[in-house]
């Protein structure tokens, strides 16, 4: 495997810690895929990320929506054409199982189109961390729906590998999602902003929306 075979994309905003112990878990997991750390200007912790990590991992950019739909989108298009395959992880995701990014790509490789591990969380019923084909990534202009801040990515991502008929999950892969719903953070300003009642509402109508869409339907036909 080569660097140019996957990449992967951290949104991440006042959690330097967080993305500390992630890189940490890349390298404890003997991770060769390039990753990139997107951190938002007006982050009070911005500084630190460029301190902590290596700072050409970092990806400064204007975020206003509170989310992290748009910086991965952002960063997503920069690297259209460079890279095989694209994966997202949160902060609070771990790789806990080695050489994972290599038995991701050799399951996109092999005629997957988007392919997830085990979480610890959410298991198979959602794919809380994910990677996928260029092909979708070039056809969406992103990773995500531009309409969608921050919740409800998963369901889009599960959806569309679903509607595609080439999602493969790999329980084998263990990525522990380290969130506050299960314990295994503690509930911070975040958390507690990105999971209000408004956010849901508005992510699951967007999401709801999209794929009802024509707009929807011209990426399957794309992809298929």
């Amino acid at each position: 495997m080569v660097k140019s075979d996957l990449i992967v994309l951290i949104p991440t905003r006042g959690r330097p810690d967080n993305a500390v112990a992630l890189e940490q878990a890349f390298v404890d997991t003997k991770t060769k895929a390039a990753r990139f750390y997107i951190v938002d200007f007006n982050d009070e912790t911005h500084d630190e990320y460029f301190k902590r990590l290596p700072s050409e991992s970092v990806i400064p950019i204007h975020n206003t929506t509170g989310g992290m739909a748009y910086p991965l989108n952002y960063a997503a298009r920069q690297f259209i054409g460079d890279y095989d395959n694209f994966a997202f992880m949160g902060d609070d995701h771990r790789p806990r199982t080695a050489n994972w990014d290599e038995k991701f790509v050799e399951e996109l490789y092999s005629g997957s189109d988007v392919v997830y591990g085990n979480d610890l969380f959410q298991g198979s019923s959602l794919p809380t961390q994910v990677a996928m084909v260029s092909e979708i990534v070039e056809a969406l202009r992103g990773m995500v729906p531009d309409s969608q801040r921050h919740l409800y990515l998963d369901n889009f991502w599960l959806k569309l590998g679903q509607d595609l008929g080439k999602i493969k999950y790999m329980p084998e892969v263990i990525i522990e999602h380290c969130h506050a719903f299960n314990g295994k953070a503690p509930m911070d300003e975040n958390y507690a902003r990105v999971n209000a009642p408004e956010v849901y509402s508005a992510d699951k109508a967007a999401f709801d929306n999209y794929i009802a869409s024509d707009q929807y339907k011209t990426l399957l036909t794309k992809l298929k």
